[in-house]
């Protein structure tokens, strides 16, 4: 009986389960650090993530001395670096991940940040195209491993039951990063593409708050405390988390494929449109951050009427209804050719249903425990982007249609199969479904 004794805590450090906090004023210091920061972290990563693809074309011609950003090696270097980003994005996931679970959450939020605005800062400074590419791989390590951290310091500090409408805000904070990246290149059309790279060096000043005032949170430290040791890695692929990790994969790999294509590719089919052939290359480049500005806009509103869906029907069923209007919209999008007044209104339904990537980030990393939280939220999802790396190349390069619009159809069929594991993931009732181990 004296060993039973000893492990259980003193009296005075019981205490009664914590009521979560029903409005906004009941909000702890603590979760509002956490949520600023969380929510900043995601807005630079969305600021740092766009700006190559909205510079691509003009910048690899650039750098290869190419005469056209229609270029054939012009588009096959720009896709070859684009494919390097998504790949560092899924390692950046899944290595960042690692670190959160290890060292924790704040610390390592504060890593992932400085390491996506000192590389993308350096792409400025390329002076050939595989210089770019290895910049724009290194960077993509920390906004890969962004969202793991980020999303599981939220998940571990906020409400459980705001999940889908924190989903939405944070999954806005990207959003809005993309808008400034589609700002910055809007005002910048007419200077030289490389410059634009500058801008993304801001978010390493917020490096310097989160370190000072976000504390970890206490579900982690609880689960390090009472864990004998840390979880390895492969406790992802067996026993009862095995199935979530393969279908949550499968979900990601297929859903960010179609999205991926979609961003790289359909900037190239805006530009290639037969209307504007006549137009110079700075009115082509403000129309495409004119309908990105649309898209992103869009997507805004998109992640709104996901967590609404989710908070009447489940993660996984809205998951699965926004698969269906992302798969609609791809099909008016691109089954048949359009001129841009009547193409950009299924551009912007498709920024629409793309809401579905904000659930991801509030659903995921509950369905695995504690102390392997970010590394299995940032494993499954960003390997996707292996897969979307995969697809940007193969669909723009690789699929023998000589036409954007084709191949970006053809992409839209990924999106059905991964509506059918979305619909057979677990049910979450918006609480964590795994103890800390």
């Amino acid at each position: 009986m004296k060993t039973t004794t000893q492990s259980l805590p003193v009296p005075e450090q019981v205490s009664p389960p914590k009521r979560e906090a029903q409005n906004l004023q009941e909000l702890t210091p603590q979760q509002w650090k956490s949520g600023i920061a969380a929510w900043l972290g995601w807005l630079f990563d969305g600021l740092d993530m766009h700006l190559y693809t909205l510079v691509a074309a003009p910048f690899v011609m650039q750098l290869l001395l190419a005469s056209s950003p229609a270029d054939p090696q012009v588009k096959r270097y720009s896709s070859w670096i684009q494919a390097a980003f998504l790949i560092g994005w899924a390692l950046g996931g899944g290595f960042f991940g690692r670190v959160g679970d290890l060292l924790g959450r704040s610390r390592a939020l504060s890593l992932t940040i400085i390491t996506y605005a000192l590389f993308t800062g350096l792409s400025s400074f390329a002076q050939a195209w595989w210089h770019l590419l290895i910049f724009r791989f290194l960077a993509a390590l920390g906004i890969g491993g962004e969202w793991a951290v980020g999303s599981s310091l939220l998940s571990e500090t906020w409400p459980k039951r705001w999940g889908p409408w924190i989903s939405a805000v944070l999954q806005t904070g990207v959003n809005i990063g993309v808008l400034l990246a589609c700002v910055t290149t809007y005002l910048m059309a007419g200077q030289n593409p490389r410059w634009v790279f500058l801008v993304g060096i801001l978010p390493a000043l917020l490096v310097f708050w989160i370190r000072r005032a976000v504390p970890e949170p206490e579900e982690w430290h609880q689960a390090k405390a009472e864990a004998r040791q840390q979880p390895p890695v492969w406790d992802l692929f067996r026993g009862d988390v095995l199935p979530i990790s393969i279908k949550t994969i499968l979900v990601c790999s297929l859903t960010l494929t179609a999205w991926w294509a979609f961003q790289f590719w359909n900037q190239q089919h805006l530009r290639n449109l037969p209307e504007l052939a006549s137009w110079t290359v700075a009115q082509r480049e403000q129309l495409v951050s004119k309908s990105f500005f649309i898209i992103i806009a869009s997507a805004i509103l998109g992640n709104f009427i996901a967590g609404w869906l989710a908070s009447l029907f489940s993660y996984r069923r809205a998951i699965a209804i926004m698969c269906l209007g992302f798969f609609i919209s791809f099909m008016g999008a691109y089954a048949a050719p359009r001129d841009y007044s009547s193409l950009i209104v299924w551009l912007a339904l498709i920024g629409l249903f793309s809401g579905v990537f904000g659930l991801f980030t509030m659903y995921l990393p509950p369905l695995f425990p504690t102390l392997l939280r970010t590394t299995g939220a940032g494993f499954c999802y960003n390997i996707g982007r292996i897969a979307a790396a995969f697809g940007t190349v193969f669909f723009g390069l690789f699929s023998q249609v000589g036409d954007f619009r084709v191949a970006l159809f053809s992409v839209g069929f990924l999106i059905p199969v991964a509506l059918v594991f979305a619909w057979i993931l677990p049910d979450l009732k918006l609480t964590n479904p795994h103890k800390a181990s």
